[in-house]
């Protein structure tokens, strides 16, 4: 568990998953991404699948997993609207790095849409490489492929 400014970073767990589902759109707006959030991932790979608590809530989570050949894959990454801007995206990406290279990561990995602005923005911010890759989500379906190697320099995030 990591502790800054009154926040935990720790493990998310089934009741955190159904309550960032509840809260959905304080985290991802007018889009509907419910169908991306997996119960699966909290419960097979927990300790990668991590959440930014505070007195009044969950602030933000990351949602990810290590491949078996090394890499750490960021499935979701969001704040909640009254936490962005504060840097607690980094924070939550440097607290998944660590739990990855834990579990053997030797890259990191994500994928965005295209039109996904801030999301490209943010990733390039944190020194990922981004290909744009035709039909990586299936036939007409372009997306950003973000990757970087680890381990990453320790004054990161």
């Amino acid at each position: 568990m990591i502790v800054i400014m009154g926040i935990r970073i720790e493990p998310a767990g089934v009741a955190d998953f159904h309550q960032v589902l509840t809260d959905h759109s304080r985290y991802w707006g007018e889009r509907d991404l419910r169908s991306l959030h997996l119960l699966a991932l909290v419960q097979e790979f927990g300790s990668t699948c991590l959440v930014a608590r505070a007195a009044d809530g969950i602030r933000g989570y990351v949602f990810g997993f290590v491949t078996p050949g090394g890499t750490g894959y960021v499935h979701l990454i969001a704040t909640r609207d009254d936490a962005r801007g504060t840097g607690l995206g980094r924070r939550l990406y440097g607290a998944f790095t660590e739990a990855a290279e834990r579990h053997g990561a030797r890259r990191l990995k994500a994928i965005t849409s295209i039109g996904n602005t801030g999301s490209i923005a943010f990733h390039r911010s944190l020194g990922f490489d981004m290909k744009i890759v035709d039909d990586y989500d299936g036939p007409g379906r372009t997306m950003a492929v973000f990757h970087r190697d680890l381990p990453l320099d320790r004054s990161w995030p």
